[in-house]
């Protein structure tokens, strides 16, 4: 399907675009991920219906952006949050020349690595609905819809919404990247992981982390981490603390709120005992999903980390 083609058809004849490849219909949702009573209430909704407004991008592209819907593809949106910290692969995810205000039809595309090339996924803006909720990624802010749009790409890519629902963050980041990954376990980890973490960063990679436990149980601990589930990881720092130095790890949950209770986290006493520069340039004590830990807690509450970049 070529994109500018079949806008440009869709502005002449003045319809908005429908995928027949991909129908608002429950064969694109998958014939298993919600019992059949559900399945059939579900409405398809353009953006254009839900809000006078609508807009594919507000104020830039960011992770706050996402809120995770019903779909248990946390796998997916921790990669995608990662990806809007990195401005020159998201570029190419996420084209420039569409959105609500000029050429409108109800048509979008994105782009993802597949087999060895860049394949351009086009779709209709029409979204799966459940008594008015959203089933896919609900915008944070309620009129800007890019994750949305490219979770609906994502899906039609994998065959189906239902196809999302359980999956490896490390597909994720390499779909979304066309770079290479590498994988560390946690539970034997490499001596200089402090490093690692530190040099990715600083060398911009995409990375991730993913607790063990069943995917899709989402049990959440006392301590705040949900088993099963994919984080990303957005920060590695060292600072001065007490009389010495301390590895943190900041790291993001899809859900868009949930966060770890333990030490660095948003209303922990150690951020008292930390210079103000710091703690200003670091905490944003927000419920937002976001939060700091220790290396050593870190290598304690997770499985996995996955490090991505466009070259080893």
């Amino acid at each position: 399907q070529d994109f500018k083609d079949l806008r440009a058809l869709c502005l002449s004849q003045g319809l908005l675009f429908e995928d027949a490849t991909f129908p608002a219909h429950i064969s694109s949702i998958g014939p298993t991920l919600l019992p059949e009573e559900k399945l059939r209430q579900i409405q398809w909704k353009r953006p254009t219906e839900l809000q006078r407004n609508p807009h594919l991008i507000m104020d830039g592209v960011s992770r706050f952006d996402i809120m995770q819907g019903e779909i248990g593809d946390c796998w997916m949106l921790a990669a995608l949050g990662s990806l809007t910290l990195r401005k020159q692969f998201l570029e190419n995810v996420l084209p420039k020349d569409q959105g609500f205000q000029d050429d409108y039809a109800g048509i979008f595309h994105f782009r993802f690595w597949q087999y060895g090339e860049w394949v351009d996924v086009v779709i209709d803006d029409r979204l799966p609905l459940l008594h008015g909720r959203y089933l896919s990624v609900h915008p944070r802010t309620s009129n800007e819809f890019w994750p949305s749009l490219l979770e609906k790409a994502y899906a039609k890519l994998r065959g189906s919404y239902q196809n999302l629902n359980g999956g490896y963050l490390s597909d994720a980041l390499v779909d979304l990247t066309g770079g290479v990954q590498v994988q560390f376990s946690l539970k034997d980890p490499p001596p200089d992981l402090e490093e690692i973490l530190k040099a990715a960063d600083k060398s911009r990679c995409l990375m991730g982390c993913s607790t063990s436990g069943r995917a899709g149980r989402n049990i959440e601990l006392r301590n705040g981490i949900v088993q099963g589930h994919a984080y990303t990881v957005t920060g590695a720092v060292k600072i001065p603390y007490k009389n010495g130095w301390k590895h943190i790890i900041r790291i993001w949950n899809p859900w868009g709120h949930g966060e770890w209770k333990g030490p660095w986290s948003d209303d922990s006493p150690q951020w008292d005992r930390v210079e103000p520069q710091y703690r200003e340039a670091l905490l944003r004590n927000k419920d937002d999903g976001e939060f700091w830990m220790s290396c050593k807690n870190f290598q304690e509450q997770f499985s996995w980390l996955y490090i991505c970049n466009s070259s080893p």
